[in-house]
């Protein structure tokens, strides 16, 4: 028996390590051999990538198979067509749906080419599983008694055990207790005849789940016992990771049903013990994967986990706990300006099973790691993010400890997973914080909304909220209704103009529908108590991804109309992953000194691009607008103004005002940026906020990370991130190329959309990453001058989006930015309320949010 074929046996029969080394033998024989075109070599990498989708290592599996896809030689039909089944497979594992089937669909194509309509016959199965995974049970169930009937015909009973399986899982969904475990008893026997321990254990594990639900708990403790326990000796822990989710909802569910009097505490102990560390590794799992989009469609698979860990922390009302899950969940990911190397399992989804697609029956061979061309192209794909830092949380005396520490350390033993990163960050950062009270909240999602605040800077106290998923979702999409949507063009912003953010009855019922949902009493009566005694506070919000575009400050904290912004100034907090390591130095030396001159890019000519067309004029012809050629004129008299103008006219819709002039003036030293024009933030579903653009001057022949538009390249936040260092081997970071100054003003359409992502990488985030101390910018699409004029029948000398822009660069210009906006805020408040004209509605000046690290 060959090499590669032993790697293949011990791998199906569950003997993952000896197969690893096998491979790694098999690589060294590998020089051996004539092998011109790289066949032997393609064929290796697949079978590498099929022993990583066995460990359930998702994220490795496709960068390797997307690796190899690009490499291997056209000849190779037969790989190309298995490494397509292969990333299918991985698509479908990891909700990525329809990129399962265009994987399955060349798949299809290929094996077509080659007559193998054996394998065409085992993309039934494939697809079956994928319905399974997507919630269609008919269609699951009617394509895996087909690929039943043909493996058995065929004698592939390795296959047709696995279909068996799923088909159990079907029967006990649809109630068929006797049909499931008929099917169950046959798949086991059939894997235990093969050898396949770890399949064999996915029955057990599968029997445990139908044994709970007839109410035998002690034949459910005997088979997920050993179930587990085949999982640990292979080092499956991804698996075991699975059993202990199973046995944390067993007890959630028993707690529910039966009373446990004195020992209830007890129970929901040991349900945590069970749950917390499981779900830390399942969330970190995502960390392997190479793109954002990848990884948000992981964390939708780990929303069962996480919200079965939030249940009973409320039950036990552990507002400790509560504290440092919602400090863990906030800090955020960490950007990764190198490429990852870690290659830990991974954890699957527990509350889906079988797993029939992870199992690849005598198909496979050996592979080795990648090397050349396709290690070049796994390590640069998509932005890597790392896990987060330790919160070291806060304590009267000592360093304090950090949050969840012991469930952390838990996790990292029985899964072999890095939970967060060696980094650490405080609980909270009050540094020059000390002058006024100031409350800092932070909001998480996990089904429910869960809030947590704490009090510093001469006031103390802390709480914590509760929200229901249906009632914030339910406000939360009364709010979207009033705003200009993402992408709907003309007739989304012709909507907001007659929805509720337009009309003053209609707006004091939607903040009212918000604070009712999203605001505790409790914190409003804190906040007015601290402003009685100590001044007007400080509300510093983290917002979850689901409540991002909230204005805060326009929440109706009670009857009377009182709104947030009466009672404290507001200002949004993004993660403190976004802190840089180390800020620039153009940055410091001019949050300093406050020397420097200020970088004015105000409304560039995009290329290709007419005036009237969508990235045409935000502000209309260069000095039609003598607002706003005051600004620039003030400016002008107090010197150091980039770039050089004779007039300030010249300042306006310039055509050299690309990323290469940016960057020289960055470099050079500036205290503060005011960029006023186009934003094109990327599609939430998509989970890639690195996709964000700023549209400059530049051409399409310009080098950078956002794909061209027409004979524009845009200026995407992975650019400001990464700069140079994908695309050259002596790359610069992007924070070296766009050293951020401290106060930037990021003025267009959804500048700030980037906390609306479970990874906050956008443009606004961006800055803040690459040294800035307080971006400004927009929680929704602007509405400009003329859809005023247009929409609203607005004279021309009516300018509400030249009034932010003026109100804006004098909140910059002042020491205390976030009170200087806010005073603006209220003045237009001030005025909606007394007359209710549209020009002062918060359809505009609500959209303004300062944020900080």
């Amino acid at each position: 028996m060959s090499v590669s074929a032993r790697s293949d046996l011990l791998r199906r029969t569950g003997h993952l390590d000896e197969a690893l080394a096998c491979l790694d033998e098999a690589a060294l024989r590998l020089p051996e051999f004539d092998d011109p075109d790289g066949l032997r070599t393609s064929e290796l990498g697949l079978n590498r990538v099929h022993l990583l989708m066995d460990r359930g290592a998702w994220g490795a599996a496709e960068e390797q198979a997307s690796a190899l896809l690009s490499t291997t030689p056209e000849t190779a039909v037969e790989t190309t067509a298995r490494l397509l089944v292969a990333l299918g497979l991985i698509c479908s594992s990891t909700g990525r749906f329809d990129a399962a089937e265009d994987h399955f669909a060349r798949a299809e194509e290929y094996f077509r080419l080659l007559g193998d309509t054996g394998e065409q016959q085992t993309l039934l199965a494939h697809r079956a599983y994928a319905a399974l995974r997507r919630g269609e049970l008919d269609l699951a169930e009617r394509l895996f008694g087909e690929a039943s009937a043909f493996f058995e015909r065929r004698g592939w009973f390795g296959d047709l055990a696995v279909c068996e399986q799923a088909r159990a899982f079907l029967a006990g969904q649809r109630g068929d207790d006797s049909g499931a475990e008929g099917l169950l008893a046959a798949s086991l026997e059939r894997f235990e005849r093969l050898g396949a321990s770890i399949a064999a254990a996915d029955g057990m594990l599968l029997g445990a789940q139908h044994a709970y639900a007839r109410g035998d708990i002690e034949e459910m403790k005997r088979l997920a016992q050993e179930a587990r326990d085949v999982y640990q000796e292979r080092e499956v822990y991804e698996r075991c990771a699975q059993v202990d989710l199973m046995l944390a909802r067993t007890l959630e569910d028993n707690l529910n049903r039966t009373d446990h009097g004195d020992r209830e505490r007890e129970s929901i102990d040991n349900a945590l013990s069970f749950a917390l560390p499981a779900a830390l590794a399942l969330e970190a799992a995502r960390y392997d994967f190479a793109t954002a989009h990848a990884r948000s469609e992981w964390l939708r698979l780990a929303e069962d986990a996480v919200e079965l860990v939030f249940r009973p922390v409320m039950r036990r009302q552990d507002q400790g706990l509560l504290f440092e899950l919602a400090e863990h969940r906030c800090t955020g990911a960490t950007l990764a300006l190198s490429p990852s190397t870690a290659t830990a399992p991974v954890v699957d989804r527990a509350s889906l099973f079988p797993n029939a697609a992870m199992k690849t029956y005598g198909h496979a061979i050996g592979t080795m790691t990648l090397g050349g061309v396709a290690a070049e192209a796994a390590a640069s794909a998509g932005l890597r993010v790392s896990p987060p830092p330790k919160v070291r949380m806060s304590a009267r005396s000592g360093p304090g400890r950090v949050a969840l520490q012991e469930y952390i350390e838990a996790a990292e033993f029985r899964y072999g997973r890095r939970i967060v990163d060696a980094k650490e960050v405080p609980f909270w950062i009050t540094d020059d914080m000390t002058s006024r009270p100031v409350v800092q909240i932070r909001l998480a999602d996990a089904g429910d909304l869960y809030m947590t605040w704490t009090w510093a800077g001469g006031a103390r106290g802390f709480g914590t909220g509760h929200g229901p998923g249906d009632e914030v979702d339910r406000a939360v999409r009364t709010l979207a209704d009033a705003l200009p949507g993402t992408g709907d063009g003309a007739e989304g912003m012709r909507r907001a103009f007659t929805g509720a953010l337009a009309d003053h009855d209609s707006e004091r019922r939607l903040a009212r529908t918000l604070a009712e949902a999203l605001w505790p009493e409790g914190l409003t009566a804190q906040i007015r108590q601290v402003s009685e005694r100590a001044g007007r506070p400080l509300v510093r919000i983290q917002p979850s991804p689901r409540v991002a575009q909230v204005p805060w400050e326009l929440l109706a904290v009670d009857d009377d109309d009182v709104r947030l912004i009466d009672l404290a100034d507001v200002v949004t907090t993004a993660p403190a992953s976004v802190r840089p390591r180390n800020p620039s130095t153009a940055a410091t030396q001019s949050a300093d000194t406050g020397t420097g001159p200020v970088v004015l890019v105000l409304d560039p000519r995009v290329p290709g691009f007419r005036a009237d067309s969508p990235l045409g004029s935000v502000l209309g012809p260069p000095g039609s607008d003598p607002e706003l050629l005051s600004l620039v004129r003030r400016h002008l008299d107090a010197g150091g103004v980039v770039p050089s103008v004779a007039t300030p006219a010249e300042a306006f819709r310039r055509t050299d005002l690309d990323r290469d002039r940016l960057s020289g003036a960055l470099r050079k030293g500036a205290r503060r940026l005011l960029y006023v024009g186009h934003v094109s933030g990327a599609p939430v579903e998509g989970g890639q906020s690195e996709d964000g653009t700023l549209h400059l001057s530049c051409a399409a022949e310009t080098v950078g990370l956002a794909e061209p538009l027409r004979t524009h390249r845009p200026l995407s936040a992975k650019d400001l991130l990464l700069g140079t260092l994908p695309l050259r081997a002596d790359g610069e970071p992007g924070a070296r190329i766009w050293p951020a100054p401290a106060r930037v003003a990021l003025i267009g359409c959804e500048s700030g959309g980037d906390l609306r992502f479970a990874e906050s990488f956008g443009p606004a985030t961006a800055m803040l990453h690459n040294g800035a101390e307080l971006v400004t910018a927009t929680r929704w699409v602007l509405p400009t001058g003329f859809a005023f004029h247009r929409l609203a029948q607005l004279p021309q000398s009516v300018r509400p989006l030249s009034e932010a822009i003026i109100a804006v660069d004098a909140a910059h210009e002042h020491e205390d930015p976030v009170h200087r906006l806010g005073l603006w805020q209220r003045e237009q408040l001030d005025r909606w309320r007394a007359d209710g004209r549209i020009e002062h509605s918060p359809l505009l000046w609500a959209a303004l949010t300062c944020i900080v690290v």
